[in-house]
């Protein structure tokens, strides 16, 4: 099989396919034949080291030095290729999707995972490439929208990045919850953001519309606190998803408000995710899906933060 791997930090060309044997589950694990794996701004992250400022330091002692000593990939879509030992509740051939978390090694053809870790049935209603994409975007959006920004039915939302994989999740779930949703993007993508449930959309590069809002979820850490803080309604909050280290700092200050962090992806969070899906609340949006083969292809797509929905590579 085929697995990608870092070679350094540094530009796409740092990731490489290399042979290796294809695994055999142990005690408790499935073998997944990959069938599809999103490539995040995570994934881009890690790979050039360029991390919101003050973190770099942190991740570089958290994973490696000289270069990135986790395996490319977070998460995946796939079928059953083979039971280890002790396993109950899946079968050979089952559709499942999952995550392999921080540690990565989802960019492989096939992958070991504990049957008790964070893998599940993959919905009938779900391609692999949608099930690939299912968990980066969701998971973060349901999380800070439902539980820590507790967005209520009638309010009103501001997404700042509304079409990516963040954006576009957040958008679908807040108008599930039944609030009000007005986005900002680039101009290609403003049908887009109309179509999943924006009722008012600009041009990220012309400023957000008119507040005020009562919860603002700022994608890619464009507007911040000062430029969100007067779009605000007098208890309104601003939900950071990607911030620096100041701005991490800041946020133990205004703790109701100002609200940044990292979301849980255990499976309690991604059985919910589930759940929204079935009733109608969310269903991620597939942008450029390229062959495995093209993988540092789409880390050059993934590293400019502009696509569309969720990149995807294809196992076959």
């Amino acid at each position: 099989m085929q697995i990608a791997r870092y070679t350094a930090y540094g530009g796409p060309e740092t990731v490489a396919l290399e042979d290796a044997p294809i695994p055999s589950p142990g005690q408790g694990e499935l073998l997944i034949r990959v069938r599809a794996a999103p490539v995040t701004a995570g994934d881009a992250r890690m790979r050039s080291g360029r991390v919101p400022r003050g973190l770099s330091l942190m991740v570089r002692l958290a994973i490696g030095w000289s270069r990135p000593r986790v395996a490319p990939g977070w998460a995946f879509a796939g079928e059953v290729a083979a039971l280890g030992p002790g396993v109950t509740g899946f079968t050979r051939g089952q559709r499942v999707f999952g995550l392999k978390g921080f540690k990565g090694g989802a960019h492989a053809e096939y992958l070991t995972i504990p049957a008790t870790g964070p893998v599940l049935s993959l919905p009938d209603t779900l391609s692999f490439e949608q099930g690939a994409a299912f968990f980066f975007g969701g998971l973060t959006a349901a999380e800070f929208l439902i539980d820590r920004a507790r967005l209520a039915p009638g309010e009103r939302l501001l997404v700042a990045g509304a079409t990516g994989s963040v954006g576009s999740a957040a958008v679908q779930i807040a108008r599930h919850v039944g609030a009000e949703v007005a986005a900002t993007a680039s101009p290609a993508n403003h049908p887009l953001a109309r179509q999943l449930g924006a009722t008012e959309v600009t041009d990220y590069r012309s400023g957000p519309p008119q507040g005020p809002f009562d919860v603002i979820l700022d994608v890619m850490g464009s507007l911040g606190w000062s430029r969100a803080q007067p779009l605000l309604t007098p208890q309104g909050r601003l939900v950071l998803i990607t911030a620096d280290l100041s701005e991490m700092l800041a946020s133990a200050l205004r703790r109701r408000r100002f609200i940044t962090g990292t979301n849980k992806d255990d499976l309690p969070s991604m059985r919910r995710l589930v759940d929204l899906h079935r009733a109608g609340g969310y269903t991620p949006v597939i942008g450029p899906t390229l062959p495995f083969a093209q993988l540092a292809q789409a880390h050059r797509i993934a590293e400019s933060f502009h696509k569309p929905g969720n990149l995807i590579v294809t196992m076959g």
